[in-house]
């Protein structure tokens, strides 16, 4: 994705969640990214997960809620950013084959030039990360 290095669409947001999480919850803890980083959803240029979650409910209607396409990728793909994961977990590992999907899967997407802006924040059920394309 690194060919969108000039748009003003520059964030990735990604998340993650368990299954059957309500989607307000999902979409709520996004709004709190935006937020926290300090951007609006309209510099957003997709929502990206792990693609185990590639039917889940939550996340395709938080992408639909901000307009934007949905991404997914393998939990391999996802493991090969972990040396750029601020907050890379066992537990997820173990769970998932990867050591992090919402922190992965944004930095996946943007690049390999991508930084993470706001590392992973969590809710009760949910995580969500953004990375900047470089």
């Amino acid at each position: 994705m690194t060919t969108y290095a000039n748009s003003p669409r520059r964030y990735i947001l990604g998340l993650g969640c368990e299954s059957g999480t309500d989607w307000n919850d999902v979409c709520a803890l996004a709004e709190r990214a935006l937020q926290e980083v300090g951007i609006g959803s309209e510099q957003l240029l997709a929502v990206v997960s792990i693609d185990t979650r590639i039917n889940e409910p939550a996340i395709l209607e938080v992408a639909t809620h901000f307009r934007l396409p949905v991404r997914f990728f393998k939990a391999a793909a996802l493991e090969r950013e972990t040396p750029r994961l601020k907050n890379p977990s066992e537990l997820v590992f173990a769970h998932v084959g990867c050591h992090g999907v919402a922190e992965a899967a944004a930095l996946a997407a943007a690049g390999a030039d991508a930084e993470l802006v706001l590392p992973k924040i969590k809710s009760n059920f949910a995580t969500a990360a953004i990375a900047r394309i470089g």
